[in-house]
């Protein structure tokens, strides 16, 4: 009795976790949901997030690929090629005209999830307050 009293305690508590579960991880609809706002925009809180969803959890942008010799994992990598992003000038940053489609190279390519209008504005915000890395 001891025993299916335990296994039963034990199945309940399986099936809590597993239809429950951990919510340990951002989606796209998560990040989507943020609004970034007009001014004092924090890479860590809204920039990154984006990035990681956007760019670098798509296989292209990450520290073992690179596409492009980009790398959005960290601020730092973000800031790497002083043409990518140009502090305090979002009109002359590389990366501004990729998420915008102007160029060469508009981004995301074809099939990979785009960003918000909103988090357009905000990498050009963060870029325009001069691309800190806070």
């Amino acid at each position: 009795m001891k025993y299916i009293f335990a296994f039963l305690i034990a199945s309940a508590f399986f099936i809590i976790i597993t239809y429950t579960g951990c919510k340990d991880q951002i989606t796209a609809s998560d990040v989507d949901k943020v609004v970034i706002p007009d001014s004092n925009v924090s890479y860590s809180k809204y920039i990154q997030p984006v990035f990681n969803i956007k760019c670098a959890s798509t296989g292209c942008h990450e520290d073992a690929t690179r596409a492009g010799n980009i790398s959005l994992t960290t601020c730092a990598n973000t800031k790497e090629d002083l043409t990518v992003v140009v502090p305090g000038e979002p009109d002359n940053s590389r990366l501004v005209w990729a998420i915008e489609g102007i160029g060469n190279y508009p981004m995301p390519p074809v099939g990979y999830p785009t960003m918000t209008q909103n988090q357009i504005k905000g990498v050009k915000t963060w870029i325009k307050e001069g691309a800190e890395c806070n």
